[in-house]
């Protein structure tokens, strides 16, 4: 296993430990990290949305024994999110990648804003899961729809918007927000991956090295996501991500 490889192995199961704990696959981070590697870009985002998978899946088995995924709320993203995934990874085999990656530079700072400000947002009240009105129904399909597109694209889960829009929009506890996040981020990296796959994107070595390392990881995150105060690690991943956002940036321009 040459050096690259080995990097590879241990930044993507920091990553899967930390992002499991707070229901989402680590796309993010997995992309950027393989581009900045040496990878290139197609390979980067659909080895990022097959890690995405494994990671999300491990949490989800940990989140679904203490309790924590509302199963039918999850039923409902799963037909845009993975209409959306599925078309969004098959368009990246007609887009510039470097379009792409611009685009990745984009959201993650936008993430990263979003992760730095969650320490000082006020929470919300920690009660049960709400019962969503019609209404809202044909909005997180539509919602689904959007994060499906963005997910296969960019080979990003999309559970950094997912959790989020459910504690906030659909007013649910955060603990099952995590989990229901992870169990939707399944579907929207398994159909992003096969839109990938119908076009022969996949590096079967990279992806079966660090796919053992994410599962792993994504194990220990989720046990461990009630143990750890998670604000001062969010804006910690926040600040990560502006650098890779930076870092990405200087090599597009050809600075580094």
């Amino acid at each position: 296993m040459d050096t690259t490889l080995l990097i590879a192995v241990a930044a993507v199961f920091l990553v899967s430990i930390i992002f499991s704990m707070f229901g989402q696959g680590g796309g993010s981070l997995y992309t950027p990290i393989l581009f900045l590697l040496g990878y290139a870009a197609l390979v980067s985002i659909s080895t990022s949305l097959v890690l995405n998978l494994i990671t999300a899946l491990s949490a989800a088995i940990v989140f679904y024994r203490s309790k924590l995924i509302d199963i039918r709320l999850s039923l409902v993203f799963v037909p845009g999110i993975c209409l959306g995934a599925f078309i969004g990874g098959a368009l990246t085999n007609f887009i510039n990648p470097t379009i792409l990656l611009w685009i990745f530079v984009i959201f993650l700072a936008g993430a990263g804003a979003r992760m730095i400000y969650t320490y000082w947002e006020k929470s919300t009240d920690e009660g049960t899961c709400p019962i969503l009105s019609k209404r809202m129904y044909v909005i997180i399909v539509a919602f689904s729809f959007a994060v499906g597109i963005l997910s296969g694209l960019l080979g990003v889960g999309g559970g950094i918007v997912i959790v989020p829009f459910l504690i906030f929009a659909c007013h649910n506890p955060t603990k099952n927000s995590a989990g229901t996040a992870s169990f939707v981020v399944i579907f929207s990296s398994l159909f992003g991956v096969l839109g990938h796959t119908a076009f022969g994107n996949l590096d079967l070595l990279v992806i079966a090295v660090t796919a053992i390392a994410v599962f792993i990881g994504g194990t220990l995150g989720a046990r461990n996501m009630v143990k750890i105060k998670p604000g001062p690690i969010k804006v910690g991943f926040g600040i990560i991500m502006w650098v890779f956002a930076l870092q990405l940036v200087l090599k597009l321009l050809h600075v580094m």
